[in-house]
């Protein structure tokens, strides 16, 4: 079929094809995070499965060390090293002063059924020592291929404590070191009651207030859990106050150094009145009293003061105690 084309009429405009046009995909953000990394893909790539490598590893071998697979071969290696020559075969002790060597021979090797040099826990050797109460510390090391050395340091006993007849050595702070028999005690301070050992530090304290009398003293009972008696070499009792106790010994201190009142004959010496120290004879019913001037004697002792003068003309000076008779009770109010 033919077409008729008409002169002067316009062509009809010819199609062009549209263009592809594709669509530009946007990088996600990882990729330009990545894009903006110092090192390439490669290096990445590595480092990665380096990582979830590790990762596994510490992994296994945590889950080993639960099932004791360490502890099984280090064992294993310290075993045969022992085997080779790598044992515990001397141990030498430094230090000793009261301990027994043998004591701490049994300490250190409690565990070391193998003897194996590699298998010697040294820091639990060490515990073990501090646990017992003459060490004060402990220091233990090895001196390969057979050697264990130990020096031990040991505390000081400063007294021994009396408690419902069990003689127990203890230092300067209370701790208990050692039990002690009666008939092979120690030349130290004796100090009686139950919880007397607790108040050691406080002791040691009082003692240091009148370093004259402290090798004149015996033993320290400690009273009611609050107070000490003291009793001296020469057979008196001290009885110190609640409060104050440093500054009452002190007292009767300057007193026996001015007029010694030590070895005289009195039996008791009692200082918990602040105002007045009394005294007492062996039998005597009623005790004597030295005052600082400042309060009055009871009627009562006035006039058993009064009585009971026969003959002698005694008293109290200042603070100072004269010789007196039985049952008598005296004042004085010079300075």
């Amino acid at each position: 079929m033919s077409r008729t084309i008409k002169r002067g009429s316009a062509a009809p405009p010819s199609r062009r094809p549209a263009p592809n046009r594709r669509r530009v995909q946007k990088a996600s953000l990882g990729d330009r995070l990545l894009a903006k990394l110092p090192i390439d893909e490669d290096t990445l790539r590595k480092a990665v499965t380096w990582t979830v490598l590790g990762g596994v590893g510490v992994a296994t071998l945590f889950v080993a060390n639960l099932l004791g697979v360490p502890q099984a071969i280090g064992n294993g290696v310290a075993d045969a090293a022992g085997r080779a020559g790598l044992r515990v075969e001397q141990v030498d002790i430094t230090g000793l002063k009261r301990m027994d060597r043998e004591t701490v021979y049994a300490i250190a090797l409690e565990d070391q059924s193998t003897r194996a040099m590699l298998r010697v826990d040294l820091e639990r050797v060490r515990e073990r020592l501090l646990a017992y109460g003459w060490i004060a510390d402990a220091y233990v090391a090895r001196r390969l291929p057979d050697r264990l050395v130990i020096h031990i340091t040991e505390r000081d006993p400063a007294a021994i404590w009396q408690d419902h007849g069990q003689l127990t050595l203890i230092d300067a702070t209370g701790r208990l070191l050692a039990p002690v028999e009666a008939g092979r005690m120690p030349d130290l301070p004796l100090v009686i009651g139950p919880g007397a050992n607790a108040q050691e530090p406080g002791y040691q304290a009082l003692l240091a207030a009148a370093p004259a009398l402290r090798p004149r003293i015996r033993a320290a009972t400690w009273v009611g859990n609050r107070r000490w008696d003291l009793t001296f070499t020469t057979g008196e009792t001290l009885a110190l106050p609640q409060d104050g106790a440093p500054q009452a010994l002190i007292k009767f201190a300057q007193m026996d150094g001015a007029d010694p009142l030590l070895g005289k004959g009195w039996l008791r010496f009692d200082m918990r009145d602040p105002a007045k120290m009394y005294a007492r004879r062996a039998g005597q019913d009623k005790q004597q009293v030295a005052d600082d001037g400042r309060n009055d004697p009871p009627a009562d002792a006035a006039a058993a003061a009064a009585s009971n003068v026969i003959g002698d003309n005694v008293g109290v000076t200042g603070n100072r105690i004269t010789e007196a008779r039985a049952g008598e009770a005296l004042r004085s109010g010079e300075a």
